[in-house]
């Protein structure tokens, strides 16, 4: 098994972080907590586990957050018992090689994509009955045996040339959809959700704070979610710009100062305080921060109408320290979104990869206008510069399984 992983090692992880900004390379260096590894292909833990061969997946920014030690310990889920490696890579797309003597869902040649493969263990990968409430309706983010290490975990990822995943754990997605509509179910979900559990209402008044690939998703999705709502969204470099154009935004910002940005577009009163302390009075009705720093959400909160709502789409991994006071001074929702679970739609509960691909039928949801650039799998570290630096004009990176 070709694949790269990340230990649980706190000294090595703060080392990378440390040295980092003088030795750009420490993350792929002997002292560093990632590892590119062959390692013995593992037999199937289990009679309902899988083996899948990866064929291409993409780059997300919690994978590079992991590979160069963007995380704090003191954050609540490293509070958590949980894996001590972490492979990288979820966004992938696969086709079934191995399957158990229980398997049941799944036959060999079957294309897959990750479902919950990538986060904790669920009740259902670790075959916990009855399952707690959160799995019992979808919402396997949530689960409250997520740390109950009953069973085996899975190994490998997809930034490699194979994974091994309960046979729950992955899904199916249709035929009729491209191999890259099919590997971008899984990031695109998340923006998909985010828009689900704050819907804007004809007429309203939207941001989306960051011009990457999960805000040009929401972008999209609040285009095609709420097609009578006004879009602003805020990116950092002239081709999210113009690609934010291209995709219905129906003002594009770059450059221009927020607080003077939101008074301009909704009209809402801009008031100065001491030391630079600003506040508004009106602004957006739902704001999506595609960012999630100390500095973003803090905007975002006083970016917000009273009343109004932020989602928290962007993750840190790491404590803040901001002033939340518009959240009861001005009775602001702040609502925060991981992956993806169980969503009401058009009167049915349906999984979220659904609703992406029926927005992808629909034309709602431009997978190819986001895919910017293709690595084979040995230039992988090639494939994360290219990730990191916007200045390449990437959005989304894709890794590919050529030469594995």
């Amino acid at each position: 098994m070709r694949t790269i992983y990340i230990d649980k090692d706190i000294p090595r992880a703060v080392l990378v972080k440390v040295l980092r900004p003088v030795w750009p390379g420490v993350a792929y260096s002997p002292l560093s907590h990632a590892h590119e590894a062959d390692l013995p292909d593992p037999p199937l833990p289990g009679p309902r586990w899988v083996r899948v061969k990866n064929q291409q997946c993409g780059i997300c920014a919690s994978d590079l957050s992991l590979l160069f030690a963007d995380v704090n310990a003191d954050i609540a889920p490293v509070a958590l018992p949980g894996t001590d490696r972490f492979y990288l890579g979820h966004e992938v797309l696969g086709h079934v090689v191995e399957v158990g003597p229980g398997v049941t869902r799944w036959r060999v040649g079957d294309r897959v994509i990750m479902d919950t493969r990538f986060m904790n263990p669920t009740c259902l990968s670790q075959e916990i009955d009855p399952p707690c409430p959160h799995c019992a309706e979808g919402n396997y983010t949530r689960c409250e045996n997520a740390s109950v290490n009953a069973g085996p975990h899975g190994v490998g990822g997809g930034w490699g040339d194979t994974f091994i995943a309960h046979e729950t754990e992955i899904y199916a997605p249709p035929a009729d959809l491209t191999d890259d509509q099919a590997m971008m179910i899984e990031p695109i979900s998340t923006p998909v959700r985010a828009v689900l559990r704050r819907i804007p209402a004809s007429g309203q008044h939207v941001l989306v704070l960051g011009g990457g690939s999960i805000g040009l998703s929401t972008l999209q999705c609040v285009r095609g979610l709420a097609p009578q709502s006004h879009i602003t969204i805020v990116t950092r470099h002239p081709h999210q710009a113009a690609l934010a154009q291209q995709l219905g935004a129906d003002e594009v910002v770059r450059g221009e100062d927020g607080y003077a940005m939101t008074a301009r577009i909704t009209g809402a009163r801009l008031y100065r305080g001491l030391f630079n302390n600003r506040m508004l009075l009106g602004g957006f009705d739902v704001v999506y921060d595609c960012v999630g720093s100390a500095r973003s959400i803090h905007d975002c909160l006083r970016w917000a109408r009273a009343g109004g709502c932020v989602v928290l789409i962007g993750v840190k991994m790491t404590q803040f320290h901001l002033d939340l006071s518009p959240i009861w001074h001005q009775e602001v929702d702040l609502i925060g979104v991981l992956a993806h679970g169980a969503e009401e739609w058009h009167g049915e509960r349906r999984h979220t990869y659904e609703v992406v691909a029926e927005l992808m039928r629909e034309g709602k949801l431009n997978v190819a206008a986001l895919i910017t650039h293709r690595f084979p799998f040995s230039e992988w570290k090639r494939a994360v510069a290219t990730a990191m630096n916007k200045r390449s004009g990437s959005i989304k990176v894709v890794i590919t399984a050529e030469g594995l």
